[in-house]
């Protein structure tokens, strides 16, 4: 019999967790499982067989000597504090891979200590837009959580109507959040010790500096900049960007109201919950520094004794973002052009592009398919403007003397296929009904996103009334 690891119920006091079993369910069915992420993980055969995972990873039984249970954090929610927990998320423990450490967590297990007013479960639909997106992010090369396994529970689960049950397993580095950090500062003595295990974690090589929390906070943005830079790059939208939702590994975690952008736009928004568009494509840079702020403020205790002095060490990392970020998001940009030698007036080529896809409302995924292929859509051939732009874009191309470097660079930035919002609501609905057939094909297709194929063509108007939800 498997036992899984969980450092973080050996390491910290249990004002940072509560043990929690699964809600025990009776009827469970296999719908989605993922052997070769169960490979990757080297897990033991209870939890690599899908038929002797079905009862594990539904939360029917436990594995003996196992630890499960429930994390408490905090978290600002739409710039307001809040405390908050794992309201229907169960860690199971840690699969230990040669040096690397990953949590199995169960999302949907049942109610927790944290789970307030919820009920704890999670709708068959949701898990399996997580379990399609989570992966879907994966192939792009995305740093994200991934997804082991969808099991229905047979029981129903009330929302706005009554909706088959599901859990999905979710698979990451770990799930210490910004959140944590907040929770560890107000509401435990623990925060040295907590910071302690977390870097022991994530950045142990950092325990010998003279300044190990400034050098980790630097690790942490490094991390989240890379991370946001890759959501730009291929116009996904997080959709709720909550410091209980930004995860100190550096990976995309909790696909709740997420969408991806068609037509650019910056302020495209799709979560029904995000009514003032704090989360929108182009804010998610600005949302991240404003979420790394939170965390220098939590870790201020522990950077110096003297406040000013803390304060000011803090200011000095969180102020070098924008440069940082700009100079990472200008690299990407020209990568997606394609341009390998670089001259200060990229910049404006990027900046003009994008006011060009803006005003014609161009499918920014489409666009650098066409531009790496030289097809070029109809209304932009059409524009003085663009053709203009294309010039100069072509003259930065060709300034190196091998432009097969160039078009490596756009095959390697530029995805052909992605969730596009219609074909994962489509698959999804169907899958609810009871044929999956759809959604395995889409999942397929989504297991190799820059194969040169057919681009994916958005229904007029689709987006215009398209929303996102958040599940709980």
């Amino acid at each position: 019999m498997a036992i899984l690891k969980n450092s973080y119920w050996d390491s910290l006091s249990d004002k940072f967790y509560s043990d929690q079993l699964p809600t025990s369910v009776e009827n469970p069915e296999t719908i989605c499982f993922n052997p070769e992420l169960a490979e990757t993980l080297e897990l033991p055969k209870e939890l690599s067989n899908p038929e002797l995972a079905l009862e594990y990873l539904s939360g029917k039984e436990v594995l003996k000597g196992t630890h499960p249970i429930a994390q408490a954090y905090a978290g600002h929610q739409f710039g307001q504090f809040t405390m908050l927990g794992d309201g229907r998320a169960i860690l199971l423990g840690e699969q230990v891979v040669e040096d690397d450490r990953f949590d199995i967590q169960l999302k949907g297990a049942g109610v927790t200590k944290y789970s307030r007013r919820g009920d704890g479960r999670a709708t068959l639909s949701s898990m399996l837009r997580e379990y399609l997106m989570s992966e879907a992010m994966f192939h792009l090369g995305i740093n994200t959580t991934r997804s082991l396994a969808v099991m229905k529970t047979g029981e129903p689960v009330y929302r706005e109507q009554v909706n088959d049950g599901a859990v999905l397993t979710r698979i990451a580095k770990s799930h210490i959040r910004v959140g944590s950090f907040e929770y560890a500062r107000y509401y435990t003595n623990e925060l040295e010790a907590f910071t302690k295990y977390v870097i022991q974690r994530h950045d142990a090589d950092l325990l010998g500096h003279e300044n190990y929390i400034i050098e980790f906070l630097k690790s942490v943005m490094n991390r989240q900049i890379e991370l946001i830079v890759d959501w730009m790059r291929v116009g996904f939208i997080h959709g709720v960007m909550n410091t209980d939702n930004m995860s100190i590994a550096g990976e995309t975690i909790d696909y709740g109201p997420c969408s991806f952008m068609n037509a650019y736009h910056p302020k495209t928004v799709f979560s029904s919950i995000d009514r003032q568009g704090r989360y929108a494509f182009g804010n998610q840079p600005h949302i991240a520094h404003w979420n790394l702020a939170i965390l220098a403020n939590a870790l201020l205790p522990l950077i110096h004794t003297d406040e000013k002095i803390a304060v000011a060490q803090a200011e000095e990392v969180i102020q070098s973002f924008p440069q940082e970020y700009t100079e990472k998001y200008q690299r990407m940009m020209r990568q997606k052009l394609g341009l390998v030698k670089v001259e200060h007036s990229d910049h404006q080529l990027v900046e003009d592009l994008l006011n060009l896809l803006e005003k014609h409302q161009v499918d920014y995924t489409n666009f650098f398919t066409s531009l790496r292929f030289q097809s070029i859509e109809e209304k932009l051939q059409s524009d003085a403007e663009f053709k203009a732009w294309h010039s100069r874009w072509q003259e930065a191309f060709n300034r190196t003397n091998n432009q097969s470097e160039g078009s490596v660079l756009m095959e390697q930035s530029n995805p052909v296929i992605i969730p596009r919002n219609h074909l994962v609501e489509d698959v999804l609905k169907r899958a609810t009904e009871g044929d999956m057939s759809p959604f395995n094909a889409l999942m397929t297709k989504l297991s190799n996103p820059y194969k040169p194929q057919e681009s994916q063509l958005v229904p007029s108007e689709f987006d215009q009334s398209y929303q996102t939800f958040c599940g709980t």
